[in-house]
């Protein structure tokens, strides 16, 4: 069976956002934002999954997030 929508709640009502995080040790003590990912999150219940901005380029996240 194939599952469409949030995973938690079913919802077909899902946004996208760029965030940077900082990494370890140097990175971490100047603030170096050097690891950058997209959030596709559920805008009905909020369950969000976190894709490495550059392994995902060709893709459509939001067709990941649905299934």
């Amino acid at each position: 069976m194939e599952q469409k929508g949030c995973l938690k709640c079913g919802s077909m009502n899902a946004d996208q956002k760029e965030v940077a995080m900082t990494g370890t040790g140097l990175s971490k003590m100047f603030d170096v934002q050097s690891n950058q990912f997209l959030v596709v999150y559920c805008k009905d219940c909020g369950y969000s999954e976190f894709y490495n901005k550059k392994s995902s380029k060709g893709s459509n996240i939001l067709d990941l997030f649905f299934g």
